[in-house]
């Protein structure tokens, strides 16, 4: 484990490297002020290491430092990526498309990035105001980009941003791409190497045909768009949560058809601060009162809160006493996935995709309905990289998540909570029409598939030390395995960092053939699936736990998910100690 002492020189003569260097006043006074604290926990966590690209690209706290958000990294990770979009498309007129949310100093950081690019002689399609993360991913596409950024920390707390790079197909940097744009960046020996002297004549403002093309695509992949029709005036409440969604999915619910859609007006409007949530987060529940409070005043059917980027939406249905009940982001895409792949009338070739982390009874529904099923490692980019390696041989039908993550169709290559939206609004509609409930429906696809249940557990690491734990608990986990985990035997460990499936019982291993990735999987005699792995975004470290058990009876639904709740509780007492 590295010393305090080491952490605290390299920050300190990092900070010094950044007072030397040709920034401005400002910032100048802040490295000095970290520089003269008697504490210099702040210094090292802004200091200590530089930012680099993980599973949703460049992300941190807003503020002075090597290891922070601000002007000068997000003008270094820009140049990076010029540098590479020049070396990768020698001698052709290169575009990109720029976006951002509705977070403090998005709309800055956005302007800052099409400078850079515009100074390098890069053509920048700029969004004239904050947009959902989807629609640049679409935008990139539509626009004939080889590139796009959008400034974001997607649901993080109000002191972070972030930077997602794409690449021409419109998904997330992948390798080699990632990691030769950091090189890029890491050649960078001075900010005056970076170009921010904007050229005005190479930006444009993205005008409507956008999203008039993209909302033409929805369209398309809507089922059962008679339901729509005949319950048009379903009783809908939506909430941005201060974000951009506010910008798009009314639009396109309106564009399907649904005529009784109810916003949040305390959270209509975009806001970097998030005044009315702890946290601008749909997976917490808190994050979802207001919504559900206006849908009890209103007697509505069916509740949806995005972030603040527009790529990930909570959703609330009634049970069966008519109270909310939460759909957490397995329960929610299985019924998604449930609901289309019942819909899909040609299974020709047809594929989904989910990531290594997500329940499994997406994959147990794709193999008893005719539909392959592929896992990737966690991250959208690993999704869309499949849909790009199997464009042209097989036919993409829908992806997702468990942390509140869906795509359907391949027009966009990230996740995407606009249509996602769309698609839920549907689902309610049809199974209304269907004299039947969402919390019905899902009752019988448990029925049918199996009653699965997961819980996730996130212990917060923060700052140099925090990673340093972070790290330990993945060597402890790695090179010790149990062999016990409350009570149930464990089979299995897959090490998908050292890429080997191996049995605890015989010490038989075989290849794991996707590409390394810090993450661990237990699995037991009993099929729970414990996956462990360093968050990618957040200064955290997650425990992934699923079980599973035949549900014979319906009436029984409750009571089941109860016993599996139980056995969920005390894996990851045992696990978290």
């Amino acid at each position: 484990m590295i010393q305090i002492s080491e952490l605290l020189a390299q920050s300190t003569a990092r900070a010094k490297e950044w007072l030397a260097s040709n920034i401005d006043a400002d910032s100048k006074k802040q490295v000095e002020a970290l520089l003269n604290r008697e504490d210099p926990k702040l210094l090292i966590d802004s200091f200590y290491k530089t930012l680099e690209f993980g599973t949703g690209g460049l992300r941190g706290i807003m503020g002075v430092g090597s290891n922070c958000i601000n002007r000068y990294t997000i003008g270094a990770a820009t140049q990076g990526l010029a540098n590479y979009l020049k070396k990768s498309f020698p001698g052709q007129e290169i575009s990109v498309a720029v976006a951002c949310d509705s977070r403090n100093n998005s709309s800055y950081f956005a302007q800052v990035t099409a400078d850079v690019f515009s100074a390098n002689g890069i053509n920048v399609h700029l969004f004239p105001e904050l947009r959902p993360t989807p629609i640049l991913s679409f935008a990139i596409r539509q626009l004939k980009c080889q590139s796009g950024v959008v400034i974001t920390a997607s649901h993080n707390p109000k002191e972070y941003n972030g930077y997602k790079a794409y690449w021409t197909d419109g998904a997330q940097l992948v390798p080699p791409h990632d990691k030769n744009v950091i090189d890029e960046v890491n050649a960078i020996t001075s900010f005056d190497q970076i170009k921010f002297n904007s050229d005005p004549a190479r930006i444009k403002r993205i005008g409507p045909e956008v999203e008039e093309a993209y909302y033409t695509e929805v369209l398309k992949l809507i089922p059962r768009q008679e339901s729509i029709r005949k319950q048009s005036k379903i009783s809908i409440v939506y909430s941005s949560l201060h974000g951009a969604g506010i910008t798009m999915v009314p639009e396109c619910l309106k564009r399907l058809g649904f005529e009784n859609v109810t916003i949040v007006e305390e959270q209509k409007k975009p806001d970097g601060n998030f005044p009315t949530v702890e946290s601008p987060n749909p997976e917490e529940r808190s994050a979802m009162d207001l919504a559900l409070k206006k849908a009890n005043a209103i007697g509505a059917d069916l509740v949806m809160a995005t972030d603040p980027d527009t790529d990930r939406v909570g959703i609330g249905i009634r049970n069966s006493r008519g109270e909310f009940f939460l759909l957490n982001g397995n329960q929610a895409l299985s019924l998604m996935i449930w609901f289309i792949l019942k819909n899909l009338k040609d299974k020709k070739d047809a594929y989904i995709a989910k990531t290594i982390v997500t329940t499994d009874l997406i994959d147990r529904m794709a193999e008893q309905m005719g539909v392959e099923c592929v896992n990737t490692l966690t991250g959208f980019k690993y999704i869309a990289e499949l849909i790009r390696d199997n464009e042209g041989k097989k036919k993409f039908i829908a992806a997702g998540e468990e942390s509140y993550g869906y795509m359907v169709g391949d027009f966009v290559r990230d996740k995407d909570a606009v249509s996602a939206c769309a698609f839920f609004a549907a689902m309610a509609a049809a199974a209304k029409d269907d004299g039947r409930s969402l919390y019905q429906w899902m009752i019988e696809m448990y029925r049918e598939y199996g009653l699965y249940r997961e819980g996730l557990v996130n212990v917060v690491r923060k700052g140099a030390e925090g990673a340093a734990q972070i790290r330990y608990m993945m060597d402890r986990f790695r090179s010790n395995p149990p062999h016990i985990i409350a009570g149930q035997k464990v089979l299995r460990l897959l090490d998908y960092e050292k890429q080997i499936d191996r049995n605890l019982l015989n010490g038989h291993e075989q290849p794991i053939t996707l590409p390394k990735s810090d993450v661990l999987q237990f699995l037991t005699w009993e099929g729970a699936k414990i996956s462990v792995r360093p968050s990618g975004t957040e200064p955290k470290i997650k425990f992934y736990v699923s079980v599973n058990l035949r549900l014979s009876d319906p009436n029984n639904f409750e009571l089941a998910m109860e016993h599996l709740g139980d056995k969920i509780a005390e894996i990851e007492k045992d696990l978290v100690r």
